[in-house]
């Protein structure tokens, strides 16, 4: 190991306290579909509008893998009169509804790495979507959990906690920070179209914490020794959110269904799975692996039949190995997609059986596109 090498020390979670169920999401939305065809019966007869059509469980299983999901408030999302959370809102002196569950990941986080938050010197936080524009969440994290230094926000979607990784890893190599908090707090039920047949089912809230630092600091006894990091962007309108600080400017309709998250589905599957292994697979060979000679791939956590796909591009399509293995570990069907979180949450659950000298791959893909891999070994 060299002098400047750069470990992860620990992670962390924090689990919201309600599951939604796809029985329950079922039931709600079919509710919803019910009310707003019941509403709109004239103009539907007329043919002048759309009916909607059910949900159900099967269709979600099939289109997906997800069996449920957590979110932080769960009356709101199955009203079927409202069909999003219900937040209070709080006073500006009281901390925030991201910070607070960040907090609660980055104290798992530091348990776990021997760390208190005096040793910390930068807190990146990076997500799929910022509660607010500024002060940053990341210099109120800091203030919260009692860190020194630095702290900023940073979004690339899907792929925003392995892009934090490597700012956190570049950072320790340089010198500018000893030990980085990255947090990823994702309160997706907030962004989520819960009315839309075709994506009402896809996200889950949670928040996940990584320490990243010097090796010769660290002291935890689960290290993982960074071998490399790898980022690459194209731009794609497939995957969009167009709600933002402009909206009120354009006069336009701050519920618009393009002020919610989109996606065309069927061409983010065609086109993001062969990026994504062939990034995997350069990034190996860089390092001189082979894909086979990976003990585990931690993947982002959006869609089984994508997952099941890199897997097979990557050890072969003869292999028997597939998403949901000992080698490709799934916790989609528990928390859904999580945004940027679910390849963390994968690694953070998945690893305790892994011997020294093992190597494996944490790897998002997400908007943008994104695709951010780490490399790490097991010490």
């Amino acid at each position: 190991m060299s002098n400047n090498a750069v470990v992860i020390s620990g992670t962390g979670i924090y689990v919201p306290p309600h599951t939604i169920t796809n029985e329950e999401l079922v039931a709600a939305f079919n509710a919803y579909v019910d009310l707003q065809n019941a509403e709109n019966a004239a103009a539907i007869a007329a043919g002048t509008h759309p009916a909607l059509t059910h949900s159900s469980v099967e269709f979600i299983e099939k289109a997906s893998g997800i069996k449920q999901r957590y979110v932080i408030e769960k009356g709101g999302v199955l009203d079927p009169t409202r069909m999003y959370p219900r937040f209070q809102e709080r006073p500006d002196d009281e901390i925030s509804l991201m910070a607070e569950i960040a907090v609660v990941a980055a104290k798992d986080a530091m348990a776990q790495a021997g760390k208190t938050g005096a040793d910390i010197d930068a807190v990146l936080c990076s997500s799929a979507n910022m509660q607010r524009a500024y002060p940053a969440m990341a210099i109120e994290i800091q203030q919260a959990i009692g860190a020194g230094g630095y702290g900023f926000d940073m979004n690339v979607a899907c792929s925003s906690a392995t892009f934090a990784i490597e700012q956190a890893v570049n950072a320790v190599k340089s010198g500018s920070a000893k030990c980085v908090l990255v947090v990823n707090p994702e309160i997706t039920s907030a962004h989520l179209e819960w009315k839309d047949r075709d994506c009402h089912f896809i996200f889950g809230d949670v928040c996940t914490a990584v320490i990243v630092e010097r090796a010769d600091s660290a002291t935890s006894k689960d290290q993982w020794e960074v071998l490399g990091t790898k980022l690459v962007t194209q731009f794609s309108n497939n995957i969009r959110n167009n709600f933002g600080f402009m909206n009120r400017m354009e006069d336009s309709d701050p519920n618009g269904r393009d002020k919610t998250f989109r996606q065309e589905g069927r061409k983010v599957f065609k086109e993001v799975v062969p990026m994504a292994a062939a990034h995997i697979e350069a990034h190996l060979a860089a390092l001189g692996k082979e894909p086979t000679a990976v003990r585990r791939y931690w993947l982002h956590q959006a869609n089984l039949g994508m997952n099941q796909l890199v897997i097979k591009k990557l050890v072969g399509a003869e292999s028997t190995v597939q998403a949901g293995s000992d080698v490709a570990p799934l916790i989609l069907d528990e928390f859904a997609n999580t945004a940027s979180a679910g390849s963390i949450i994968a690694f953070h659950r998945h690893r305790a059986d892994m011997q020294p000298g093992d190597v494996g791959v944490i790897c998002s893909f997400g908007a943008g596109y994104s695709i951010g891999s780490v490399i790490a070994k097991k010490l």
